[in-house]
């Protein structure tokens, strides 16, 4: 199973900025942002930086 960051999630609403993985995207999407519960679509999602 992999665990490699592929997306960049930045909150809507409060801003809040993480690498994420699939999954975690697929979480955030369906639960809203962790951080301050706002909703959340995929349009929230950009890619993944680079080193």
């Amino acid at each position: 199973m992999s665990t490699r960051e592929n997306a960049r999630f930045v909150c809507p609403a409060c801003t809040r900025s993480i690498a994420v993985t699939d999954a975690v995207r697929d979480a955030l999407v369906e639960n809203g942002c962790a951080v301050c519960g706002a909703e959340v679509d995929l349009g929230a999602f950009g890619a993944a930086e680079t080193a």
